[in-house]
């Protein structure tokens, strides 16, 4: 007999979508024209329906897996990927096409504002709903009541209708509930974002100590890769529907974001081509990383070789002006933002001149500090202290991976589990 806490098969969930053409825009005379033509023309009427069709979208389709009692499950993947759908039908809310799920012990669901929650009871009283629908009785719900308004801070509008809460507080009693009344299986989709950054850290740490201590089963959906990374041990990849892949968290967020990275090994624009970008104030040609002979950089640096790398930036002013800065930022394979740099010719803060005409900027920058992984730098440009004028949202950008052991130690020759890894040289 499987010890799984949760044992899906061939799920399969299947929508229909309507669709119904939709008329032309008519002035109020031309409405009531038509209505008088339909009431005189009844009897030979044999037109005038909107045409409608229909299409089945598959939102699920044959996902297999097993989740065993105590584990942290990341469920990952882009929007529309189906994981909403999966924490529903595992939550008994909606019922699969296709396929079964096993599910042993009770279920407490967490998969919008509000979810159980009925608007005219007070928070007192939905906590007690709550906590009959998960099959406890009034004495067990007692005992747990003060901790739950203790969790989620609520205690001075426990008497109000939740219908006059904020969102933010919803979540909260939401949150403490499900937690707290003892369910073998805590499902919670991307509803923590609505909290504050400290109630996240709150949330992250009290699923991670029913997990740990008290053996319940968390799946948790999320597109914060810090979130997931820090909670979950194990990770499931959904992708149009279909589960992609389910292994550790770690390589379920590197696939993940690897496989939506987008980088390219370098952008650039022939001279007889069109502009990278153009704009009133310049034209951008060229946007490029070079190693340090000079040469295009290749997708793979790697790091017992090469310290440094140039970054190329070309193009043509057409307008002056004192306070336009072109540059670039450089963000992580989780889309953290490390650093930015705008140019700049010499150790001071002082930028160049933008003169008139074509421009070239080099860039030397340092690598050495960079962990293990992959970066990507996006072009940047702005009128100082006015306005953006490019960003990251243009999708000009160029991207690298670096590799080779960023330790220094020779015990140690895997990726560091930190953000960068600086070579730290001892002095006398």
């Amino acid at each position: 007999m499987s010890s799984s806490i949760i044992q899906a098969e061939q799920l399969s969930k299947s929508f229909v979508i309507h669709h119904e053409s939709r008329e032309s825009y008519t002035a109020l005379r031309d409405v009531m024209s038509n209505k008088a033509k339909k009431v005189f023309s009844f009897p030979f009427r044999t037109g005038g329906k909107r045409k409608s069709s229909t299409e089945e979208f598959w939102a699920l389709k044959d996902v297999s897996f097993q989740i065993e009692p105590g584990e942290r499950v990341g469920i990952v993947g882009r929007n529309g990927a189906g994981k909403s759908t999966l924490l529903k039908i595992i939550s008994r809310i909606t019922e699969p096409t296709n396929g079964t799920v096993k599910i042993k012990g009770r279920v407490a669901s967490l998969l919008e504002v509000g979810t159980g929650f009925h608007p005219e009871l007070t928070g007192k009283e939905n906590v007690f709903l709550n906590g009959a629908i998960l099959g406890m009785s009034r004495n067990e719900i007692k005992q747990k009541f003060d901790e739950i308004v203790d969790f989620a801070e609520v205690e001075q509008f426990l008497d109000t209708p939740v219908k006059r809460y904020s969102s933010g507080m919803y979540v909260r009693l939401a949150f403490a509930v499900a937690a707290h009344l003892e369910p073998e299986i805590l499902l919670v989709d991307e509803v923590l974002a609505v909290g504050d950054a400290k109630f996240q850290k709150k949330c992250l740490a009290k699923m991670e100590d029913v997990s740990t201590n008290e053996g319940r089963t968390v799946l948790f959906v999320s597109h914060n890769t810090n979130m997931l990374s820090s909670l979950c041990v194990t990770g499931i990849l959904m992708e149009k529907g279909r589960m992609i892949e389910k292994n550790s968290i770690v390589k379920i967020l590197d696939r993940y974001l690897n496989d939506n990275s987008g980088i390219q090994t370098f952008q650039k624009s022939n001279a007889d081509s069109n502009a990278l970008f153009d704009c009133d104030y310049f034209s951008l040609k060229t946007f490029m990383l070079l190693d340090e002979a000079g040469n295009a950089l290749e997708r793979i640096v790697d790091a017992r070789q090469a310290k440094n790398i140039i970054l190329i930036i070309e193009g043509a002013i057409k307008k002056e002006d004192e306070k336009l800065c072109l540059g670039f930022d450089c963000t992580n394979e989780k889309g953290e933002v490390l650093f930015y740099n705008f140019h700049t010719d010499q150790p001071h803060d002082k930028w160049p001149d933008l003169k008139q005409g074509d421009f070239s900027l080099k860039m030397l920058i340092d690598i050495d500090y960079l962990n293990e992984g992959n970066y990507t730098f996006s072009f940047t440009a702005a009128i100082y202290g006015e306005r953006i004028i490019a960003s990251s949202q243009n999708g000009i950008s160029v991207g690298f991976e670096k590799i080779g052991n960023s330790s220094q130690s020779p015990y140690w020759q895997g990726k560091k589990n930190t953000v960068i890894a600086p070579v730290v040289k001892l002095i006398k």
